[in-house]
């Protein structure tokens, strides 16, 4: 029987077809896993550059193009017959003799690269100071190895990256920039997914390197398998290596606390890590966020991610607020009243939970007895936004043992005054980074980064956090900032935005409008009537993404509001002020449009 693994791009082109040859070929498809008659059959591409690669007929006009191994198929995209062929004879594969993982190459394009290369190499070319013994070393394909002695400039390299496989051109990239060997070795080794596939590596092991290799294939040994693959989100699937590293650990000996910048992958990673403590950890697990708003969009996501019922049943999802209500009303017996006569604050309630843990379980330092706590396991998301004593509410929560707390979050994207250190509270947690935004398109997020200012935010860890070195994964089109006379023709300049945007096939569900206020989102609404799309405040977008996104109101005296005279009050509003434009703006996957009537925000990069 074959061994069939499905590449990300398959179930995006799959689903743009037209419904009956989408049918088609997933009836191809899984008559090809049962290896029955009438199942499609490899066949040859004449002119490849890869023996290995073939195509299958999928439906009328359509094929697959896939890698194959003896037994072992990797099926990477579906397209029109020319299409398919030509992709099939332009591309080869391999796999990264040092990290094992597979690796995509635009053959046909560096071949029409090198005699340019070639002309334009001087007498001293960059590369030349390091022996090829140190190149291989760091994973570099020893047939690509003369192409790369003919790059004279660090701008040859720029020139090739979209013609390399990363783990070929990130080791490249930072000796060109007069990283290290060491430098170049730690790139690369964060293309490492896990070492669950470990041992030396095979190039003519495709099996392997695609285990390896979670970004580029999905193993489906099923019908429901393949089903769930073609119609789940890529994100249920599909995990970049360092997402892998981090929410597949078989153990943390320690509190780990991931940070990132928006789109990096965080709340993905919080997601597969609690439905991996479900499947394997020592007990109940409790996802938490900062609002209950961001709790049931993070339940509803584990919906999809979780099919297992009572897999599902082992994850709680909840905001501190809630879980200290949850704690006082289990001990008093009924809800505690929050307004009128004898009520008490959401902190008093925080602090009674706190307190009611401490007599159940013991020594808050102390105790190591899993069985007294009530969760084993918990992940926070949205870290940044949590207080100093809902902190000390989660670690009573959860016992001092491996595997307790996991943790991601961006100072960055505060929006609220919490500027709290973990260490401070008793949790020494080990932090990760992540610099790689999937999200965000190279040119909105050089925008935020301006619009944030790219200074140094406390919180979290110990000291500040920087933002620099941040990139992304794509190319795309730069934000829209619009400047209007008044606020009605900012608002007719609203609605003809988005018809324009569901005119060119954007789901109403993918755009939405943000407002720093709610008087500005009930204006929004008001001038988007009939057209069924989310218009929300600033703070409501938190946690959201969509594929475009428009906010209004953007200008002087609106963002920021007029902050106190007091210097260090002014000083920490506008900070909080600036963050809260930033979240909103890094909600867009690929565009997102700004207006504003009369003076632009201060924050507004020129």
């Amino acid at each position: 029987m074959p061994r069939l693994a499905i590449g990300p791009e398959f179930p995006r082109e799959l689903s743009a077809l037209a419904q009956p040859v989408r049918r088609d070929a997933v009836v191809a498809l899984r008559r090809f896993l049962l290896n029955v008659s009438g199942a499609p059959h490899p066949e040859r591409v004449r002119g490849a550059r890869d023996h290995r690669v073939a195509t299958l007929r999928l439906a009328a006009g359509h094929r697959g193009v896939v890698v194959r191994e003896r037994d072992v198929y990797w099926l990477h995209s579906v397209l029109p017959d020319p299409e398919a062929w030509s992709y099939a004879r332009r591309h080869r594969y391999g796999v990264n003799p040092v990290i094992g993982v597979l690796e995509e190459w635009d053959a046909e394009a560096l071949e029409r690269v090198e005699p340019a290369l070639r002309r334009s190499a001087g007498p001293s070319r960059l590369f030349d100071p390091i022996c090829d013994g140190d190149l291989l070393a760091l994973g570099l394909d020893v047939h690509a190895l003369p192409l790369f002695r003919l790059i004279t400039t660090e701008a040859d390299v720029a020139a090739l990256e979209p013609l390399l496989p990363p783990t070929q051109y990130v080791p490249l990239a930072v000796l060109a920039r007069g990283g290290t060997l060491a430098e170049a070795w730690r790139e690369l080794d964060a293309w490492r997914a896990s070492d669950e596939a470990g041992g030396p590596v095979d190039p003519e092991d495709l099996y392997t390197a695609l285990r390896r290799s979670p970004d580029r294939a999905a193993f489906v040994p099923d019908k429901v398998a393949l089903d769930r693959v073609l119609q789940a989100p890529a994100w249920c699937v599909f995990l970049h290596p360092p997402q892998h590293r981090l929410a597949r650990a078989a153990r943390f000996e320690h509190p780990v606390l991931v940070v990132g910048g928006a789109g990096t992958g965080k709340t993905v990673i919080a997601l597969h890590r609690a439905a991996h403590l479900a499947a394997r950890g020592a007990g109940p697990v409790l996802l938490v966020t900062f609002s209950q708003s961001l709790a049931e969009e993070l339940s509803a996501k584990l919906d999809l991610l979780i099919e297992d019922e009572v897999v599902r049943k082992r994850v709680e999802v909840d905001n501190p607020e809630r879980l200290a209500l949850r704690i006082v009303t289990d001990s008093e017996g009924r809800r505690p009243a929050l307004v009128g006569a004898g009520a008490r604050s959401l902190a008093e309630l925080t602090d009674e939970a706190l307190r009611l843990l401490s007599i159940t379980t013991g020594d808050l330092l102390d105790d190591v007895d899993p069985g007294h706590k009530p969760y084993r396991h918990i992940v926070v998301d949205e870290a940044q936004d949590i207080s100093t004593a809902q902190w000390r509410l989660l670690r009573a929560a959860a016992p001092h043992a491996r595997d307790d707390l996991f943790i991601v979050g961006d100072p960055h994207q505060r929006i609220t005054d919490t500027r709290v250190a973990l260490g401070a509270l008793g949790i020494p947690a080990v932090q990760h980074a992540l610099r790689l935004s999937h999200r965000l398109p190279q040119e909105l997020l050089s925008f935020v980064v301006r619009l944030r200012g790219g200074g140094p935010s406390p919180g979290l860890v110990k000291g500040v956090t920087e933002m620099y070195g941040f990139a992304a994964t794509r190319i795309g089109e730069r934000p829209v900032v619009r400047m209007y006379d008044t606020p009605e023709a900012e608002l007719t300049g609203l609605r003809a935005t988005v018809e324009s945007w569901l005119a060119d096939g954007v789901p109403a569900t993918e755009i939405a409008v943000g407002a720093r206020t709610p008087r500005l989102v009930r204006a929004a609404k008001g001038a988007l009537a009939g057209l069924d799309v989310r218009a929300l405040t600033f703070q409501q977008l938190k946690g959201l993404e969509f594929e475009r996104v428009a906010l209004i109101g953007v200008a002087e005296g609106v963002v920021p509001e007029p902050p106190p005279d007091d210097p260090y009050a002014r000083a920490r509003a506008l900070q909080r002020e600036r963050s809260i434009l930033f979240v909103a703006c890094t909600r867009a996957r690929s565009m997102l449009y700004i207006s504003h009537s009369g003076r632009g925000s201060p924050f507004l990069p020129l």
